[in-house]
Order: C-alpha cells, then sequence, then structure tokens
C-alpha cells in the first residue's frame, strides 16, 4: 500500500495543466527528482502554438527556452521556475500561461537576452515577482549556478534530477533583492531582440 502513496505523478503537481496543454515540450528531464514528492522539469515551455492545419504538429510559435522547474505532490503552485527568453516582452506571456500555477512567494528568474548586461530586476506581474537578468553568450543553468554560488565541480557527479534539486534548493533561499520596475518600464528599456540565427554556422 505505501509504495503507491510514494509515486510522484505529474497529475498530481502543480506542472498538470501544464502537461495537459501540451507545453512542456523538449524535455531533458520530466519526471520525479531525488526529493520524495517532487516532480522535475526541465526542457521548453510552449508560450503560443502556431495554428494547426489538418493534423500537421507544428512547433509552437513562441518558447521559453531552457527551463528548469520543480514542483510538490498536492501543491497547486511551481515554487521554483527558470527559463530563457529572447526577449524581456515575453515576460507577459510567461506570466499568463504559467497563471494559477505562480505563487507570491515563488522563486521565478527570467534571463533576457535584451536588457542591459549591468542590470538586474525585479518585475511584478499577476501577482508574482519575477527575477529579470541578463544573458549573453551563457546557459540559463550556469547562470543559475553563477547567482546562487553553486560549484559546478560537485554538481558535476549528480544526475538531472540531482542537479535539479540542487539548484532548485539554492533557489528557493534566494532572497537579494534588485531595483523592482513595472513590466512598462521594463519595455521602455529592453534593447532590440537578437536574431537567434546570426552568427551561426550554416
Amino acid at each position: 500500500m505505501t509504495a503507491t502513496l510514494e509515486r510522484t505523478e505529474i497529475a498530481d503537481t502543480a506542472f498538470a495543466r501544464l502537461e495537459q496543454e501540451g507545453r512542456l515540450l523538449n524535455p531533458v528531464h520530466k519526471a520525479p527528482t531525488k526529493k520524495p514528492g517532487r516532480m522535475g522539469f526541465r526542457g521548453e515551455l510552449a508560450l503560443r502554438f502556431s495554428a494547426k492545419l489538418a493534423d500537421e504538429a507544428r512547433p509552437p510559435e513562441l518558447t521559453c527556452d531552457q527551463v528548469m522547474a520543480v514542483s510538490q505532490v498536492g501543491d497547486q503552485q511551481l515554487p521554483f521556475f527558470a527559463g530563457y527568453l529572447l526577449s524581456f516582452e515575453h515576460l507577459k506571456d510567461v506570466a499568463e500561461v504559467l497563471g494559477d500555477t505562480l505563487s507570491a512567494g515563488g522563486k521565478y528568474f527570467l534571463f533576457c537576452n535584451n536588457i542591459d548586461l549591468s542590470k538586474k530586476y525585479q518585475v511584478p506581474y499577476k501577482g508574482a515577482m519575477f527575477y529579470v537578468l541578463p544573458i549573453d553568450e551563457s546557459t540559463v543553468y550556469n547562470e543559475l549556478l553563477a547567482l546562487l554560488y553553486l560549484e559546478k565541480n560537485e554538481l558535476k557527479k549528480k544526475d538531472t534530477a540531482g542537479k535539479l534539486d540542487a539548484v532548485a534548493d539554492a533557489a528557493l533561499k534566494y532572497d537579494v533583492t534588485f531595483d523592482t520596475i513595472t513590466y512598462a518600464e521594463g519595455l521602455t528599456l529592453m534593447g532590440p531582440v537578437r536574431n537567434p540565427n546570426e552568427n551561426r554556422p550554416v
């Protein structure tokens, strides 16, 4: 009997609706982590879907990439979410898609390609507070390690689930504050959107 109680199912977590809507894409990890009752996700979050033509499944129009997130069984909100956005303006799309899975106390990190590399902000939106951080040539994972003072070599020994737990646990304790700006102010401060395909070898 106890074995069934300990099963961690995505349907029993805050990921349930996102999974039903087909938004959890290209997962590197979409499974329980090492922590009892915790489900983890690493992959892409579909923000806007393309119009479907007959039965053809088309890639989404807009995604939040390099997502790392966890949720506890029985919890309706995500305590931790991080991802990469090409443009700050898509914070609105992330907040609207996550919707009721956001909470006032959650730790949400968005690394945006078009904000000043020397700046970090906090942006309240839909009752949640987002940390908005710059990203240039790095990855969300590496940026989080630096932000949360996690030692990369120590995490190397862990598998994907273990790494996700370590990052999530450190993120949940993160309480540094930055300048708070509104979403509208962020739109005026953001730079041009870079073409993600430029300078790529063909």
